[in-house]
């Protein structure tokens, strides 16, 4: 039987990227509040990822914070072993960084193709090639990337690479999972639908927020935390069976 317990990360040590802000802040805090040890990442802004790990600190939780940008391979191996030296191990990955390119297909250049494959795919697969072998040594170890249910849809225009990053993180975590499933380790992915995070909608001038709020059935944007839940359940032993899925956590925006 199941019970609250089986929600719990005590002892374990995650590492969660991108979690300065938005999704990979709420995602580090919900694992800190479950107990996990928390490795805080991003690569622009210290002060914001420094601010994170101090507020988990000041609730009686335990945290670093390191700068490094996994969508470089020696930065995010750096990443990992900062992680394994300040905490022991590497037993939770999270991938949570991307950046958006709106361009038309044929106006995109190679330079922007690689910029997005290299930040939303490439990445994952670094910290993931970094943080398996300390899994297998541990006989368990959880990676769940952070995709999104247009790399199924594909109804966005103008966001060729995105679309492609994101289908290509679906079949990376069935990889993963089906390789080091004799290990212990489980691998899935996260799609967020329309999530309210802290945007600025101008930048956005062919979406209209209200009108993609009336295509939902809930008819309202999901909220960071709804994230952060699916991956606490992927990440503790309750999702322990769970793995080689993509997690849809939209609304019913998206259906299949």
């Amino acid at each position: 039987m199941i019970t609250s317990d089986g929600f719990r990360l005590d002892g374990k040590v995650a590492v969660v990227t991108g979690s300065g802000r938005n999704i990979g802040r709420a995602i580090a805090e919900a694992f800190a509040a479950g107990g996990a040890k928390v490795v805080i990442n991003g690569h622009r802004d210290r002060d914001a990822i420094e601010a994170v790990a101090r507020g988990i600190k000041d609730r009686g939780g335990d945290a670093a914070a390191v700068m490094a940008d996994v969508s470089n391979d020696l930065d995010a191996g750096r990443l990992i072993e900062s992680a394994a030296a300040a905490f022991g191990s590497v037993d939770i990955v999270v991938s949570n960084v991307a950046v958006r390119r709106y361009r038309a297909f044929l106006e995109i250049t190679p330079e922007e193709w690689r910029e997005v494959i290299d930040t939303n795919l490439s990445a994952a697969f670094f910290l993931a090639r970094h943080a398996l072998p300390h899994m297998r040594k541990r006989g368990e170890g959880r990676i769940i990337v952070i995709s999104g249910f247009d790399g199924f849809w594909g109804q966005v225009t103008h966001r060729a690479p995105n679309l492609a990053a994101k289908a290509g993180l679906h079949g990376l975590a069935k990889a993963i999972a089906r390789e080091f499933g004799p290990d212990g380790i489980t691998a899935n992915t996260v799609a967020p639908g329309a999530i309210d995070t802290v945007r600025d909608w101008t930048q956005y001038v062919h979406q209209d927020r209200e009108k993609i709020a009336a295509e939902i059935p809930l008819k309202r944007f999901g909220h960071v935390d709804d994230i952060a839940a699916a991956c606490l359940f992927l990440a503790s032993d309750a999702g322990g069976f769970v793995s080689g899925q993509v997690v849809h956590v939209n609304g019913g925006h998206y259906m299949y």
